[in-house]
């Protein structure tokens, strides 16, 4: 079904149909608004049917997520369905749960968030060694180089790597007779961290610097994601890049796709305008079948063709 054609509220029946079990359906969006609202509105028409609706947010303590899953209807987005799940399986004592079994989900803008982002893993993290001194040294070199010369960079697999120049560059400054020495990996990881950080992640585009903090800016969204961090060393070489304080490096503790987690439902449905095109993917991966839901009157907007444009000025000069 195409926006504004009543997706929101023509969910409102299989969510109804399949809460009477008692079971629990959680109904997923992209993002916290869209649950608040959706809570809000269509729960008038879910207390008035007799049910219970919760809302699940990532402010909410342990109790209150409790409830919230305990309603026979939960909104929540995505992450944080994926999160509480994490969470739920760190936990030492069964009553700290916050989810009941996973039973019914229906997914708004299914193919965002099933298909595009089905790869994104989920990551809690826990403190580990920390490095500040080598990111600091590893940062102030890698401003030293010019593109070409001693680096390369894929912008279509948005990887860098040092060419034989960069290399040399680096032994001689760091001492080394062979960067590449097993003993070396350390510095070579936080040098291969410093070159992503410096050339290819972008700031206000894939990350933004607030308050002293470099936060996650959701490609899906554009949104800053608080409270969440690049894994593996990036977020401290984007710290040492702006010059913020260099936070502790994690360690994961436990990680799960959005893909093998919303096959652990039970049943999975989903909405969106723009499903056909991903047919395919959703009966192979997901079991699912794609069905096209006709308007009860024939449609009166009009779509224009898309116009294509093959740089940013000739777009801007139009």
């Amino acid at each position: 079904m195409k926006t504004g054609e009543g997706k929101t509220l023509t969910a409102t029946m299989p969510v109804y149909l399949n809460a009477l079990a008692g079971k629990g359906v959680h109904v997923v969006t992209v993002n916290e608004y869209l649950s608040g609202r959706d809570a809000t509105e269509m729960g008038e028409l879910y207390n008035w049917l007799g049910l219970t609706v919760g809302l699940n947010t990532h402010d909410l303590s342990s109790e209150e997520k409790q409830a919230a899953y305990n309603a026979d209807i939960t909104y929540s987005t995505n992450s944080e369905l994926g999160f509480d799940y994490l969470r739920d399986n760190m936990v030492v004592y069964k009553q700290q749960m916050v989810q009941r079994p996973l039973n019914y989900a229906i997914v708004d803008e299914v193919d965002s968030i099933l298909i595009d982002e089905a790869r994104t893993p989920l990551i809690i993290s826990g403190g580990a060694e920390k490095s500040t001194g080598l990111y600091i040294r590893a940062d102030r070199f890698v401003k030293t180089l010019k593109e070409e010369d001693d680096y390369k960079i894929d912008w279509p697999t948005k990887t860098v790597a040092l060419t034989e120049n960069g290399i040399r560059k680096a032994e001689k400054i760091f001492g080394l007779k062979n960067l590449y020495d097993t003993e070396n990996t350390a510095l070579t990881h936080h040098l291969d961290q410093a070159l992503r950080a410096n050339y290819i992640m972008l700031k206000d585009i894939d990350y933004m610097v607030q308050d002293g903090e470099v936060l996650i800016v959701d490609q899906f969204t554009g949104r800053a994601m608080e409270g969440r961090r690049f894994s593996d060393g990036l977020h401290q070489a984007i710290e040492a890049k702006e010059g913020v304080e260099i936070q502790d490096e994690n360690a994961t503790m436990a990680t799960i796709t959005y893909q093998n987690f919303f096959r652990m439902y039970n049943k999975l449905a989903g909405m969106t305008g723009t499903a056909k095109t991903e047919e395919e993917e959703f009966r192979e991966i997901y079991n699912m079948e794609v069905i096209s839901i006709p308007t009860n009157k024939p449609v009166i907007r009009v779509d224009s063709p898309d116009i294509l444009y093959p740089t940013l000025d000739a777009k801007f000069k139009r």
